[in-house]
């Protein structure tokens, strides 16, 4: 069982790494829906399987992923919220779909910050070493 829960751990970090760099390149909506499912997913794992990693540090790691999921929420609520009012019927000039198209490039800005200071601490490698993958 510790195999199969290193294998998937693995698995899911590699594929939530790859999403990373597809959401720093482009901030798309799908992208951006992409990379939080990944983060799901492994957050999941390390959740379900947290009895066969060492130590406790599988919380912390829960923990930093909350906060790059934080990150890009805020991008994908706004994603949402203006697709929605597109499909209402809301002009894309309308002063609320303006707004929140500012308010998006802030937030996706910000998430790019995190993913870049992400990678610049090989946040990957250090996981793969505490969880023994």
């Amino acid at each position: 069982m510790r195999d199969y829960a290193r294998l998937q751990t693995a698995t899911l970090l590699r594929r939530m790494a790859f999403q990373l760099n597809r959401a720093e390149r482009h901030t798309d909506p799908d992208s951006v829906h992409d990379l939080r499912v990944s983060i799901r997913r492994l957050s999941r794992c390390l959740r379900t399987f947290a009895p066969l990693y060492p130590g406790r540090y599988w919380k912390k790691i829960r923990r930093e992923l909350s906060a790059l999921m934080g990150s890009a929420a805020a991008v994908r609520d706004r994603d949402i919220a203006i697709e929605l009012l597109g499909q209402a019927g809301i002009s894309r000039r309308a002063a609320v779909i303006t707004r929140l198209q500012a308010e998006r490039r802030r937030v996706a800005r910000d998430l790019s910050l995190q993913i870049r200071r992400w990678k610049s601490h090989d946040t990957s490698r250090k996981w793969r070493n505490r969880l023994e993958l």
